[in-house]
């Protein structure tokens, strides 16, 4: 797994040339993109959502979009359509956006539920259907969605069945006052990511997804896996758990962590690691829960300290 965690500390060291201090969000952001899956990242404005995106693209060779979300856009304009050559006389089929290796769909929640499903094959298949002919998309895909919890005035919340289709949901949260003072230095006479190269090529991050799977899964870790998952399923608090898919998407981020962190095997600190961001968006609370102000994140915790951690040796 060398050639994992030598790919992952290139870019990001390349990426923490601008997005300072969110070490964490830039683990998770890897561990999607090595799984094969796609991430949102949901928080307040000015965090530096788009620029973490954008820095990714940079630090990797691969095509890049940017989809600006809003109520007028149609799903041909992120798709593609069926243009008509007047010199050929054929209807020709022009890709959108999302034919591209890294896609960033900016406030995904300020979109019609028409548009965002237009999404939904694109991320579960990597591919996109347009009048009955199918397109494959280049590998490797990424979609990176972003969208604002506070304001919700004219916004299109996602359902859950395509909230589930994200492998992971994360926020980057605040700098500290250090790291805020540290920004501002480096954007005194340009902003970094204007200088940003790229360090590694899509061929190796295509080379990485098929490292990852790779990565030995002790029983034990499995059985770990699966008993968290299938609590959920009955938890005092929750109305909606975890399903099939939240297991393994949870197999997938643990073996994709181990890798980057340059081993071959899982542990269950790397289970614990990823289980809040992986499970938080896959859980429904009861409507009681939520007027007592309890949370997905309490409850993942809660889960986490009740099942006896399995321990195992290197395989």
């Amino acid at each position: 797994m060398s050639q994992v965690q030598e790919v992952s500390k290139r870019i990001i060291k390349n990426v923490e040339r601008v997005i300072v201090g969110k070490r964490q969000a830039l683990v998770y952001s890897l561990v999607c993109w090595f799984c094969e899956g796609h991430f949102l990242l949901e928080d307040v404005p000015g965090v530096a959502k788009t620029i973490l995106a954008r820095a990714l693209a940079s630090s990797v060779g691969c095509k890049f979009k940017r989809i600006q979300c809003t109520p007028d856009l149609l799903p041909s304009d992120v798709t593609g359509a069926s243009i008509f050559n007047q010199k050929t006389t054929e209807f020709e089929f022009r890709p959108g956006p999302l034919f591209s290796h890294l896609v960033l769909t900016d406030e995904i929640n300020r979109t019609t539920p028409r548009t965002q499903a237009a999404l939904l094959e694109a991320m579960a298949e990597s591919r996109i259907t347009v009048d009955g002919v199918t397109h494959e998309l280049e590998k490797p895909f990424l979609l990176i969605a972003t969208q604002n919890p506070v304001d919700h005035e004219g916004t299109f919340p996602l359902p859950e069945a395509q909230l589930d289709r994200f492998l992971m949901k994360f926020s980057i949260g605040y700098p500290s006052l250090e790291e805020e003072l540290t920004i501002l230095d480096r954007l005194q006479l340009t902003h970094p990511i204007d200088d940003l190269d790229s360090v590694v090529s899509a061929n190796e991050i295509v080379e990485c997804q098929q490292w990852v799977r790779r990565v030995h899964v002790d029983p034990k870790i499995r059985k770990y896996i699966l008993q968290i998952v299938h609590l959920t399923r009955h938890h005092e608090h929750l109305s909606l758990g975890g399903s099939p898919r939240a297991s393994i998407a949870l197999f997938r981020t643990c073996q994709a962590l181990a890798a980057i962190r340059g081993r071959n095997f899982v542990l269950p600190d790397d289970v614990k690691m990823v289980a809040a961001p992986v499970l938080n968006h896959r859980m429904i609370l009861k409507p009681e829960s939520r007027l007592r102000k309890i949370t997905s994140e309490q409850v993942v915790g809660q889960l986490m300290s009740e099942i006896p951690v399995p321990v195992i040796g290197n395989p």
